[in-house]
């Protein structure tokens, strides 16, 4: 696939756009290179009006913005437009606490005086997803370029409107020419900036093929990576839920994006006590949804991103049917519109060998299991090669208090679907990655953390 964008509710190529040549690769490395060695000594108080300016810009501009995304991958255009405002949020956040999160931090040695300082790196890459095409991209830029760093960017390449916009918003906010910059290439370009000694770490979210092969190639290399992979999060749901709030949470949580979230609540994990209740109101709700137009206010499901994407979430629904599982609704492509649609499915009933077991569904479907008890749903929530995120649902402090200790994931949220915030950091384990985005972690990946002593 070619650098384009091709509108996934109508499968209409509106634009394309060539990659860069390997000597506009290297023009353009030169320039990261040179402007980190003067950005590197502005003040933070300087880093921290721009950044504030492109979160005025992301407000002042936010429906532009939100066009843009449903346009290009097909996200209703409310979350598209929350998403450009949820930008401005991390913006503001790291402008405001950059200067503490890196400040010099004491120890008490045999020295007269030891600390350790936290200083930039340089040229930072970051190869990010379709899916949240602008959040994903500040959530690494913001940090980032607080800390001194500079950033090149290879969005994915459905998305080439998002990637040119975001490098005219850091320009326009007063950052200097170079600071950030996006670089249309494709995966096969990849490597060669890796690898290019300017270049000092990587950062990826994204499949975990694509994860891989960047830490295959940065640990070659001896770079840094924090990579954000695939995820097939729980959703657990116990006796002693609050169910109404469980099952309205649970819509948001597995329809956010149209389904196209990492993070998003994909398997649904329900004791048996509420499972028969938990289903028929989760049906009566997915029902409800409005497919159809993402640019219209009132359009709860768009379009998937791409006609792959659409046809590999088929492809493990039917093999899943294939092999027993019950489909309590939908469980097929919409073929009455064009564009890339998926109905809300849920299915059942999972025979021991389907795609269920281990495979992340990224769209609109729901895999829901019944459990006997809490042993039950923390060893089924646990048993995937996945460790991303964690909903569970209980009024039973003892019952939340095991949760929180025994599930296998970078978050756990209680009572709550799993969402990314500034202020708390954000990752996975097992195969969904490593390292950290967003808090004082995420901010202090790309840095050098100086061991300081003086005598």
């Amino acid at each position: 696939m070619g650098i384009a964008t091709i509108n996934p509710a109508t499968g209409e190529t509106i634009k394309t756009f060539e990659p860069l040549s390997k000597e506009s690769i290297e023009s353009k490395l030169a320039v990261a290179q040179q402007v980190f060695e003067s950005y590197r000594q502005t003040p933070m108080t300087q880093r921290a009006e721009w950044l504030n300016a492109a979160a005025e810009i992301l407000e002042r501009d936010k429906v532009r913005f939100g066009k843009i995304m449903t346009t290009e991958m097909g996200k209703p255009i409310k979350s598209a437009i929350a998403e450009a405002n949820k930008c401005a949020w991390v913006c503001r956040y790291y402008a405001e606490h950059a200067a503490e999160f890196l400040a010099d931090v004491p120890a008490a040695t045999d020295a007269s005086k030891s600390f350790v300082r936290y200083q930039p790196l340089g040229i930072i890459l970051a190869v990010m997803p379709w899916n949240f095409p602008f959040w994903q991209v500040f959530r690494f830029a913001a940090p980032a370029l607080m800390a001194g760093n500079v950033g090149i960017l290879k969005h994915a390449s459905n998305v080439p409107q998002c990637a040119l916009v975001i490098e005219d918003i850091i320009r326009e906010a007063g950052f200097p020419a170079g600071v950030f910059q996006t670089f249309l290439v494709g995966a096969d370009q990849v490597k060669d900036i890796v690898i290019d000694p300017r270049v000092k770490a990587a950062t990826l979210t994204g499949s975990e093929p694509a994860g891989a092969s960047l830490a295959a190639i940065a640990g070659q290399e001896i770079k840094k990576t924090v990579l954000e992979l695939g995820g097939s999060d729980p959703y657990i749901v116990l006796e002693s839920a609050d169910l109404e709030a469980a099952v309205s949470t649970a819509v948001t949580a597995r329809m956010l994006n149209n389904g196209q979230s990492c993070i998003a609540a994909k398997r649904f994990i329900v004791v048996d006590a509420v499972a028969d209740e938990f289903e028929r109101r989760l049906v009566e709700k997915f029902q409800a949804l409005k497919i159809g137009d993402p640019m219209e206010e009132t359009t709860d499901l768009g379009p998937l991103a791409t006609p792959s994407i659409l046809k590999d979430l088929d492809q493990l629904v039917q093999v899943c049917i294939e092999k027993g599982s019950k489909v309590i609704m939908g469980g097929k492509a919409l073929s009455d519109r064009s564009g890339n649609f998926y109905p809300p499915t849920i299915l059942s009933d999972f025979p021991p060998g389907t795609p269920a077991d281990n495979e992340e569904f990224f769209g609109p479907v729901a895999l829901l299991f019944r459990v006997p008890d809490i042993d039950a749903a923390i060893a089924r929530a646990n048993a995937i090669p996945f460790g991303l995120g964690a909903s569970a649902w209980t009024t039973d402090e003892a019952q939340a208090e095991r949760l929180i200790d025994e599930l296998e994931a970078g978050a756990v949220f209680i009572n709550g679907l799993v969402k990314s915030d500034p202020r708390l950091p954000f990752g996975g384990i097992k195969r969904s990655g490593f390292g950290r985005e967003l808090g004082i972690q995420g901010i202090q990946e790309f840095v050098n953390i100086k061991t300081v002593w003086v005598k």
